[in-house]
């Protein structure tokens, strides 16, 4: 059971490092002019509620299976995609919105925000692989 619950969550960690990598790269074809704010902002906040989602799924599957320091490894990024969303203004398309994403910074943190992400789902990547391995040979 327990190399079952490493082999979803290895999975749900490659879909959310695709998610990242998209992010990133949309987000500089942004900075580089070669999309539109509103085209731009549109195709983020259309992955912004399965990546919240996934995530979500994979930290209380780690509650639930007992794997308390991979629950608490990710329960922060959960709780910021959350706070996230739900934080967003009542005028505002969605997390991303065109007309704020260039006032104040914003590219540049969502893009930082979007590089971290990376690099935690990265690190989480190689936790899971050894985990299911580990799981997988104690079987």
């Amino acid at each position: 059971m327990e190399a079952v619950v490493f082999i979803f969550s290895l999975l749900d960690c490659c879909a959310l490092i695709f998610l990242s990598v998209y992010f990133i790269i949309t987000l500089s074809d942004l900075e580089c002019d070669y999309i539109n704010a509103r085209s731009c902002c549109s195709k983020l906040n259309k992955w912004v509620i399965p990546e919240m989602i996934g995530h979500s799924v994979v930290s209380v599957l780690m509650l639930v299976s007992l794997h308390w320091f991979i629950f608490l490894l990710n329960l922060p990024v959960a709780t910021w995609n959350i706070y996230r969303f739900i934080m967003v203004p009542s005028g505002n398309m969605g997390v991303f919105d065109p007309t704020e994403i260039h006032n104040r910074g914003q590219l540049k943190s969502h893009m930082k925000e979007a590089m971290i992400k990376l690099g935690f789902h990265l690190l989480c990547f190689f936790m899971y692989l050894y985990s299911m391995i580990l799981a997988l040979i104690n079987d």
